[in-house]
């Protein structure tokens, strides 16, 4: 969940001086996209208001059209691995935050994401990260989709990763997966198989933790 959320909220956090509602809204119907307002995603979302004020600012001074597409996200999310190659990796983020599959990324679909990553419950958390596994959207898990993300994963981390990694290591971390989580060996895992065994492993659970107040 770090490789998740770490770096995603890396950039909400710089505040600038206050400023009242009225500014907020009147600059929200400066952009290409203008996103739903603030009293509504307030209630979509586990974020107060204030919060998704800071949020907005930094989505907007790093999108000032309003909108992310997938080259844009690439480049942003880039910056943090200069190591590695993270474009694979984010191209699968990407598609988890494109809910709607619009090619593209508004602020509601980032608040919305960063809510149940940061502030949301551990299904619902279970659940958003299952979606990102499941690149075909057939509702499984295979070995095939695991592979992907998983040597995304090692791609970003870079080759200067202590202890270095081995090159069958991808393949170990699936095959440890799959026998962990293939409750009834069927060569797939479903949303149900996910979350119980998320729920049985006291790593991921703390993983899931880690974030809850980073904003």
């Amino acid at each position: 969940m770090g490789a998740v959320v770490g770096t995603l909220t890396m950039q909400t956090k710089q505040r600038r001086p206050s400023r009242d509602k009225a500014d907020d809204d009147l600059e929200m119907t400066m952009v290409c996209h203008r996103p739903e307002g603030l009293d509504q995603l307030e209630a979509q979302t586990n974020f107060s208001k204030r919060e998704l004020q800071v949020l907005y600012r930094g989505f907007k001074n790093e999108c000032p059209s309003g909108v992310v597409n997938e080259d844009t996200f690439k480049q942003i999310y880039s910056q943090f691995f200069p190591h590695g190659d993270a474009s694979t990796y984010a191209h699968y983020l990407f598609n988890a935050f494109d809910a709607g599959h619009t090619g593209s990324i508004k602020f509601e679909d980032f608040v919305t994401a960063l809510s149940i990553l940061l502030r949301g419950s551990v299904t619902e958390k279970l659940q958003w990260t299952f979606n990102l596994y499941d690149i075909n959207r057939d509702g499984y898990i295979n070995k095939e989709e695991m592979t992907d993300i998983v040597r995304a994963i090692y791609d970003m981390m870079g080759k200067y990763t202590y202890p270095a990694l081995k090159t069958d290591a991808p393949k170990q971390h699936v095959d440890a997966f799959f026998q962990k989580m293939d409750k009834n060996r069927d060569g797939v895992v479903t949303l149900d198989e996910f979350i119980l065994s998320c729920q049985e492993d006291e790593n991921i659970m703390r993983s899931l933790q880690l974030f809850e107040n980073v904003i």
